[in-house]
């Protein structure tokens, strides 16, 4: 767990005083939070017939928490439909530093032959929720059927860790049917508290676009560097595709769990020839199955792996053991699957030496009749949704945006609805909610999905603030979920609750605002030349009645654009007009080079127009160089922008 981390009790139970209340009394836990009976395996009385609960040390001599550590192989799928749940175990067995929160404190809750009066039979898990961690006490009892564990099991059979940890997850969402059929996203998020991000190969069209093959490759790369958790899955299009096994021996409906990203040295064997390149970009992975594998190029024992010399094989750890695993070439992997899920473990902390982000996160909700809007195919009910609003302070930054549903993943299985959301580019001071879609830029919108998790990864971003507006497909439709936003620097993360300015209480003497009026500017173009170099440095100061915003400057040129907006509510529009006034940027002192007042009060809708510059003091210097080009929405109902 990082610095100062609280991990939450799942229905209050604590595993250090039930441990001790064991001890004392000399007997085995027993949860009763989750009995060893049909209630802990399905919904449906008698799906499971004949099974048994049994504890490790009735199933075999010498269990174990671990044999020679966690690996890939420690995990094979049950009778259960839960591929995804086993892939992402696999991925999990592959990096300590996750399963370390996980499975904490693994020494002491490992068996000691030594010392058999400190084993109570109880065991401790935990796992990512919505912002949280969260620790999951479970009993040892598994169920079995003859002997043999009936869901997830090691290839070692006196080895215990992804069985308990199979029922710990299941525990969390009510029983073992609860977790048939699923996301890989899901498993990987909880067991990280990273962020998935679900690529669809087949629409980038990987196999035909080396360019962005070879793109991909290195940020697969990068993400395994990273510690990322990685999956792959060829989804299945009908119900008689399911678990179907191809031709080239690999699964429809089934998830594979990336373990290796690599480059295979051809240098000096016979394949060099062949594929004419000094590297072969390769990749691993594993069917949860523990058996059936690709069948194509480079599969286990194939004639490709005889041209590499031993060393190298050696390097890469090949083995040729019916265990599931097998490697591929990149180009054959983009040819075959379908789905990547790359769920990125996000380092804020600020204390590392490597890339942090910062954090924005929101725990919110879906209600009516005021916050549950719908898609933008919605028009009149969308802005209903809720809204938040970030700042990018860095020029050039990349944003990442998770919108997490909170499941409703339950004892019949998963419920989601369709959701997704909307990035805007708003005035550089909005403070309040948005009223009119169609006056700000759209960054992106997200495809909706029936899933627990969307994600986007944007940029570069132009410097400015934004806002995201989560929401569900339909309108009206009612759930819990959870926004996280990142970006490279602090961004003021915050919820936009009010719709318009409130007087405050203490301002008796204060009038409220009788206008509101968004100003845009777009351009300039003939500006007066100031640097020494020929051109200048220009940027914008909007301000009215006590307020500005400011643009970034534009560089090396006197035709700037700036397309930045500001948005003014209005006491006095007659006697306070705008003022925009254009300035060069230099180290020392900025210089002056031409201003513009707003005067007109009309009601005004995308008003643009193309004015002239005037000097600081019209009546000694009336016309500057220049011409300024804005655009104005202007109007006396305050909800309107």
């Amino acid at each position: 767990m990082p610095l100062f981390e609280t991990v939450k009790k799942f229905k209050n139970q604590d595993y250090n005083k039930l441990k001790k209340e064991c001890q004392a009394k000399g007997t085995l836990f027993i949860d009763t939070e989750f009995p060893p009976d049909e209630r802990s395996l399905s919904s449906t009385p008698g799906k499971y017939g004949g099974v048994v609960w049994k504890r490790p040390k009735q199933i075999c001599d010498n269990p174990k928490l671990f044999v020679e550590g966690a690996s890939s192989g420690d995990v094979t799928q049950g009778k259960l439909g839960n591929c995804w749940f086993v892939a992402a175990s696999s991925c999990l067995a592959s990096f300590k530093e996750v399963w370390h929160k996980v499975i904490p404190d693994q020494k002491n809750q490992e068996w000691d032959p030594e010392k058999p009066d400190n084993y109570q039979g109880i065991f401790r898990f935990n796992f990512w929720r919505y912002g949280e961690w969260v620790e999951v006490v479970i009993d040892d009892l598994l169920p079995t059927i003859n002997d043999r564990l009936v869901f997830i099991h090691s290839q070692s059979r006196n080895e215990f860790w992804s069985a308990l940890l199979e029922k710990a997850y299941a525990k969390l969402f009510g029983n073992y049917e609860a977790l048939d059929g699923g996301e890989l996203s899901e498993a990987l998020e909880d067991f990280s508290g990273g962020v998935s991000d679900t690529l669809n190969m087949l629409e980038m069209d990987l196999a035909t676009k080396p360019d962005e093959r070879v793109a991909l490759f290195a940020r697969m790369q990068k993400e395994m560097d990273r510690k990322s958790l990685m999956a792959a899955s060829i989804p299945a299009t009908s119900a008689e595709e399911m678990e179907a096994s191809t031709d080239i021996g690999l699964v429809k409906g089934h998830a594979y769990g990336i373990t290796c990203v690599k480059n295979v040295h051809l240098e000096g064997s016979g394949l060099f020839g062949l594929f004419n390149r000094e590297k072969l970009p390769m990749i691993r992975l594993r069917n949860p199955w523990g058996q059936g594998e690709w069948k194509g190029a480079f599969s286990d024992g194939s004639p490709e792996w005889n041209k590499i010399s031993k060393s190298d094989r050696d390097k890469i750890g090949l083995t040729f053991d019916e265990d599931g695993e097998f490697w591929m070439t990149f180009e054959d992997y983009c040819k075959y699957f379908v789905q990547t899920c790359i769920c990125r473990v996000v380092n804020t902390s600020y204390l590392s030496l490597t890339k942090t982000w910062h954090e924005g996160l929101a725990h919110g909700q879906w209600k009516t009749p005021d916050r549950a809007g719908g898609c933008p195919n919605n028009q009149e009910t969308f802005l209903k949704n809720p809204q938040y609003m970030f700042d990018v302070v860095d020029e050039g930054d990349e944003c990442m945006v998770q919108l997490m549903q909170k499941s409703t993943r339950d004892k019949q299985g998963s419920q989601n609805l369709t959701i997704g959301f909307t990035v805007l580019r708003v005035e550089l001071n909005r403070e309040y909610r948005i009223h009119d879609l169609y006056l700000h830029e759209k960054v992106k919108s997200t495809v909706y999905r029936n899933s627990r998790s969307i994600f986007l990864r944007h940029g570069p971003l132009k410097k400015g603030r934004y806002v995201v507006i989560p929401s569900t497909f339909d309108p009206g439709q009612q759930a819990d979920y959870l926004l996280r936003v990142y970006t490279s620097a602090a961004n003021n993360f915050k919820e936009l609750t009010q719709e318009k300015p409130v007087k405050p209480w203490y301002n008796c003497c204060g009038k409220p605002p009788v206008m509101v009026t968004h100003i845009k500017v777009v351009k300039a173009v003939g500006l007066e030349k100031q640097d020494r170099t020929g051109g200048a440095d220009p940027y914008c100061i909007i301000s009215c009645e006590g307020y500005k915003v400011t643009t970034s400057s534009s560089k090396d040129t006197t035709d700037p654009e700036w397309n930045t907006s500001g948005l003014f509510y209005r006491q006095n529009p007659v006697k306070n007009p705008i003022k925009i006034e254009i300035w060069n940027n230099n180290i020392l002192r900025d210089d002056f080079m031409g201003k513009f007042l707003y005067v007109a009060t009309d009601e005004c809708k995308n008003q643009a127009l193309e004015v002239a510059l005037a000097g600081r003091k019209p009546e000694t210097d009336a016309v500057r160089p220049g011409k300024l080009t804005i655009v104005v929405t202007q109007s006396r109902n305050l909800l309107s922008v």
